[in-house]
């Protein structure tokens, strides 16, 4: 194996340092992209968004109307937060926008040839649901990542689930829980028993095809396994946990 030659300037051939310019430039972008994920990412901690990227895609897809009401969490009853991290992200108090633990188990029920299961938590559920577009490309995953971080940093776990229950998709063009009780249950969102945000909530990993409203034996079933979780969890003491 031949080895490297050294240029004038005593460098190998082999590797040579950007010049200063492309170093600043490169600079710049990077400092430039995290100054646009806090633009993006931090008035949200205190300020309602308007609308999300999968609710413009919504009303671009389809000529029905999108139905999106903000509730604080103040207005929630206390049944749906438990119930969302009960179904979705049990780890949510703990981890860090990732659940690690989650993604071993679910790539090796992969490998062993079992129905596979997403592995995505409740943040990383968000950030997609906010600034991105369904899809599993390494560009859309690794921007996912990237906003999970930093709405994990700029925000509170509290606030991470008022606003994932306010954008979440219940429905065909229902978005937040505010709009999902009306159009289900035809009561506010505080007014939701245990049952009826189980329900809500059971719908959320496939909202086009499952129906809080008329739920199928699955969704019905998967309502109860919910319940069940809560009581497991401790209920909603379990999101006041240190």
């Amino acid at each position: 194996m031949a080895s490297p030659r050294k240029t004038p300037d005593g460098y190998s051939t082999w590797f040579r340092p950007l010049p200063l310019r492309i170093l600043r430039l490169l600079a710049g972008a990077g400092l430039g992209w995290i100054a646009l994920t806090i633009l993006l990412v931090l008035p949200w901690r205190w300020v309602a968004p308007p609308t999300s990227a999968f609710m413009l895609r919504e009303r671009v897809a389809s000529d029905a109307p999108v139905r999106y009401e903000w509730v604080s969490w103040e207005d929630m009853s206390p049944h749906v937060p438990i119930s969302a991290v009960a179904a979705e992200d049990q780890n949510f108090p703990t981890h860090f926008g990732f659940d690690f633990d989650a993604m071993a188990e679910a790539w090796d029920e992969r490998r062993r040839g079992e129905r596979f299961r997403g592995a995505s938590t409740i943040s990383q559920q968000l950030a997609k649901n906010l600034y991105l577009w369904p899809g599993q490309s390494f560009v859309r995953k690794g921007l996912e990542a990237w906003f999970t971080v930093a709405i994990e940093i700029l925000w509170t776990k509290r606030r991470i689930l008022e606003v994932y229950l306010n954008v979440a998709e219940f429905g065909p063009g229902v978005f937040g829980i505010a709009a999902a009780s009306r159009h289900a249950f035809d009561r506010n969102p505080g007014e939701l028993t245990a049952g009826q945000a189980a329900t809500l909530v059971a719908v959320l990993p496939s909202p086009k095809r499952m129906s809080a409203a008329r739920p199928s034996e699955y969704v019905q079933r998967r309502s109860r396994d919910i319940q069940r979780q809560v009581r497991n969890l401790g209920g909603a003491a379990y999101l006041e946990s240190p």
